[in-house]
């Protein structure tokens, strides 16, 4: 199969564009008047401004990027953001993505079908953790688990997203996106050390070195590495994680390079399963918080290595193009066995399930960005190309269904059985399954008025996907998708005194259309992508040290059933909400950060009309989050934090006959930073479920799929860092 390229004919056009506006501001400026000292930003990458600024209180960043708009100060985007920095990240003890999320009142962490895939809910819409962004390119990370050693920022996009960053490949970008981004050496020398322990005896250590060299410290080097190994705070359960990563950039007058290379392997064995509850059976009350249901012989291992490298060019003192291409190499391989509830007992049937995975991504894009005036009129015009390009192999093998009895209050351990009862393809030589190509072209400007108290955004992506499935045993075509679709965007932002934003915004998601299937009129039918639109208004808020932000937003999702003998997209989903967010110092020594979300998310079009009317499966109403740390007076150095997380009841079925309970949990940490014999030494300690609450903590994730996920038991972690 040949190597996909970026469109050629469409990002033509926008460079001849961007060129020609290039050319009529050199009228004005030259190249000459750049400044010609190189000054590196914290953690610098391949880009002119480096990092956005953090907010006060420097938990969260005052931008992010979006998308091929690039970087944008959060009062000038006319969407809603929320950017975690690496202090927040240290300070919390924060093992994965899915530990920062937890801040985040817009966003509840959930679980892939059937795996232990982190997924993130925003919006009340998954996205996997496949589908997150590194440093803007899709599906570079590792797919089920991304390890906090790797991150230097997380950027939460929330609402539709796919005219800024192209569709995501695994049909994400619905309610959120989340770009994750690399570390970078400062201005400053950098040698910790941190060693660790928490519960279950899970041991930690992990070094983070970065150094700046050549003329006027040009050329940076960043390394980390990390090594987790020992039981976790849930019965058997045995975590083992290796992580490496390199950052590199190089900063010119007119150019600026960065590369990452990373690797990182991650084993779980006797992992605690999700748990599915059988149809018109009451949902169990939640086990134990530390109890396993899980055998002892299952297992799920997954190793990744990947790499970036991204290049930005100065065509001029207000034009900009750049590049970036990344890759990854990823194996997983598991067997599990996940028990299905069919009694209120907790009597449960499971089977052995064991599957073999290798993923191939390539993925890169080329854009320009160019500034310039029309009377009284700004211009930001961006113009970009992207491709993404992705081959996996995979196996399974089952062994007899509901063959192995169990409960979930009483596990019963069970010899492995055999798992030849239905076969796809060779464990250890899986084939290849499924490949998918998506390549699209976008334009986009961004108009400033009245001084820049009016910014209007205008904008559309043209989206193609393709993608074919073959036979796990023959590896004949399945089914072959090509389709493609134009998507618009248009936001509005204005600003009626200092410290205001309102805002407003048209987007929309795309997703792969279904293909008629079963007993049906037209079988083998090729839909359009899905379409799902959002229409969003809010108000953003900063006085000094405090921020806040409230949006209102409506998401249209089409789903597709059978109708008379006709498979069509009949169906509809709509999630609508209020978000409010709040970040910041309100006072010396203390800082905020957290907020409320209400979701109405109603399944309004359903086939038969059976669940019309009633809520989308794992959506709950009432998000709320509210974090504070404070420095203890008269004690240098000396930080407590507490954090309280409440999530109202949500359903595990359509019929909402199966109600998962509210639950709250309450999270405890300390700091204390000091120097012992002339080191700069910090000491973190923190209780994550201090109350040691059992409860369920989510329902589903997997579309139409309801399969609970048990909360993690307290688990106490403490650290130290030295600096050398």
């Amino acid at each position: 199969m040949q190597n996909p390229k970026l469109k050629r004919t469409p990002l033509a056009l926008a460079t001849l564009l961007v060129a020609g506006a290039a050319a009529a501001q050199s009228a004005t400026g030259s190249a000459d008047e750049k400044v010609q000292t190189v000054v590196v930003s914290h953690s610098a990458d391949a880009s002119a401004d480096g990092l956005t600024r953090d907010f006060a209180g420097g938990q969260i960043a005052r931008g992010g990027r979006v998308g091929l708009l690039g970087n944008v100060d959060m009062m000038d985007t006319p969407f809603n953001t929320l950017n975690f920095t690496s202090a927040l990240i240290q300070d919390q003890q924060a093992r994965s993505v899915a530990d920062v999320l937890q801040n985040d009142p817009g966003v509840r962490v959930a679980r892939g079908f059937g795996n232990f895939q982190e997924l993130y809910v925003i919006r009340g819409f998954a996205v996997n953790s496949d589908d997150m962004a590194y440093n803007g390119l899709y599906g570079i990370l590792p797919r089920q688990f991304v390890a906090s050693e790797l991150l230097e920022r997380v950027e939460v996009f929330r609402g539709a997203n796919s005219f800024l960053n192209g569709a995501a490949p695994g049909g994400g970008g619905i309610g959120g996106s989340i770009n994750l981004l690399p570390k970078r050496a400062s201005n400053n020398p950098l040698t910790e050390v941190t060693l660790g322990v928490e519960t279950g005896g899970q041991g930690y250590v992990a070094a983070d070195i970065g150094r700046r060299f050549g003329a006027d410290g040009n050329t940076g080097i960043r390394v980390n590495v990390a090594r987790r190994d020992g039981d976790t705070g849930v019965d058997r359960e045995h975590r083992e994680l290796t992580v490496a990563s390199v950052g590199l950039d190089f900063q010119a007058r007119d150019f600026r390079l960065s590369a990452d290379v990373g690797y990182q392997d991650h084993k779980l064995t006797s992992p605690r399963p999700s748990v599915t509850v059988a149809g018109g059976i009451p949902l169990p009350s939640a086990p134990d918080s530390d109890k396993s249901w899980a055998q002892n012989w299952t297992h799920s291992n997954e190793r990744d290595t990947f790499g970036t490298v991204r290049g930005e060019y100065d065509i001029n003192q207000d034009s900009v193009a750049w590049a970036a291409f990344g890759t990854r190499s990823g194996d997983e391989n598991n067997s599990l066995s996940e028990p299905t509830v069919t009694a209120v007992d907790g009597s449960a049937n499971a089977y052995r399930f064991d599957n073999t995975r290798h993923d191939n991504i390539r993925t890169g894009e080329i854009g320009v960005r160019t500034k310039l005036r029309t009377g009284s009129i700004g211009h930001s015009i961006s113009a970009t190309a992207s491709s993404f390009w992705s081959e996996s192999k995979n196996a399974y093998a089952f062994s007899t269904f509901g063959g192995l009895a169990t409960n979930i209050y009483r596990p019963i351990d069970v010899a492995a059985p055999t798992p030849d009862f239905f076969v796809g393809g060779v464990l250890s030589d899986p084939h290849l399954t499924s490949k998918t190509i998506l390549s699209s072209y976008a334009l986009a400007d961004t108009l400033s008025m009245l001084n820049d108290k009016l910014l209007l955004t205008v904008g559309a992506r043209h989206q193609t996907i393709k993608s074919d499935s073959y036979d796990y045993n023959t590896g004949v075509t399945q089914s072959h998708y090509d389709q493609s679709k134009v998507t618009p965007v248009a936001g509005v932002v204005y600003k009626p005194v200092k410290g205001v934003s309102l805002y407003a915004n048209y987007i929309e998601a795309l997703q792969q259309g279904p293909t008629a299937a079963g007993e049906v009129t037209n079988i083998g039918q090729v839909f359009d992508p899905y379409v799902s639109k959002q229409k969003e208004v809010g108000v953003k808020y900063e006085h000094g040290t405090l921020g806040a932000t409230a949006a209102l937003f409506r998401t249209d999702q089409p789903s597709a059933f059978i109708k008379d003998r006709i498979f069509g997209v009949f169906g509809e989903q709509r999630n609508q909400g209020l978000e409010m967010t709040v970040y910041g110092v309100p006072l010396r020594g203390l800082r905020l950060l957290g907020g409320l979300t209400l979701l109405d998310a109603k399944q309004r079009v359903t086939a038969g009309g059976l669940n019309q009317g009633k809520d989308v499966i794992g959506v709950p109403d009432t998000q709320l989050n509210l974090g504070a740390e404070w420095d203890v007076p008269g004690v240098h150095g000396l930080n407590l934090n507490a954090r309280t997380v409440y999530t109202s009841k949500q359903y595990a079925d359509g019929a909402n006959t199966q109600e998962l309970p509210s639950w709250t949990r309450l999270d405890v940490g300390a700091s204390y930073a000091t120097r012992i014999l002339d080191r700069n030494v910090t000491f973190r300690a923190r209780i994550d479920n201090l109350t040691d609450k059992s409860y369920w903590a989510s329902a589903g994730g997997y579309p139409g799929s309801g399969y609970l996920v048990l909360g993690a038991p307290r688990t106490v972690s403490v650290s130290a860092t030295v600096g050398f």
